[in-house]
Order: structure tokens, then sequence, then C-alpha cells
């Protein structure tokens, strides 16, 4: 059975979706962008200022949950064309080895620079 999970202290949004969905073992978070939860705001102008704030967002989702980024083990990246590199560099320094499995598409999201969206399993953490 599936169980939605919204959470206060996660960025809020007037759209219909939740912070994410948990079935069985797995909790698959909705896609977050790099807003600051208290403001709403977007978070600086750079894709790692953006990208960081997007992975801390999803980290206050699955800790609703009991887990953390070591558990995600599929993302799914919709990235500013020119801005992978960037991207990459704070992607690298959020989660540890080994990566989880990832797609990332080249896109233009207006204001947002980066959306994030994951998949945790909650009986393992990646390299264990």
């Amino acid at each position: 059975m599936s169980k939605a999970i919204q959470v206060d202290q996660a960025p809020q949004f007037p759209l219909p979706f939740s912070h994410a969905i948990r079935s069985g073992d797995f909790v698959y978070v909705s896609g977050q962008v790099g807003v600051d939860p208290s403001t709403g705001q977007v978070v600086g102008e750079s894709i790692e200022e953006q990208t960081k704030q997007c992975l801390r967002n999803i980290a206050i989702i699955l800790k609703a949950e009991g887990l953390t980024l070591d558990h995600v083990v599929k993302v799914n990246a919709y990235v500013r064309a020119d801005s992978f590199p960037g991207y990459n560099a704070a992607y690298r320094e959020s989660f540890n080895e080994p990566f989880p499995a990832r797609t990332s598409v080249p896109c233009d999201l207006g204001a947002y620079l980066v959306e994030i969206d994951v998949v945790a399993y909650s009986k393992s953490v990646r390299g264990n």
C-alpha cells in the first residue's frame, strides 16, 4: 500500500502533488528545486547553489521517513543546458560514492536552474 508524504519543513507549492510517495521499501520524491523552504525564494544565482539547496530539500523530505541521501538509488535531473559543469561539481559534493544511477536532461526551467527527483530504497545504504 502506498502512503503520501507531506513535510512542513520542505518547500510548499500550490500544486497538486505529494512531496513523496512511499510504496513498500521505496520512497519516490517529487521534483524539487533550489528554493529556501522558509521563504519560497530561489537560493543564489549559480547552479552550484541551487543544486545544493535542491538536494537539501530532498534530504528534508527523506528525513521524514528516516532516510538520507545515502538511501538514494536513482536520480532524475533537469538542468539548464549550459550549467552541467557546476551541476556535476555540486552533485559530486552532495552524494557519497558509489553514486546513484542518474539521468540528467538539459532543459529550460526559467528562474530554476535545476529540478531533481529521486528514488530511495529504505532497506540498504549505497555501498553496504
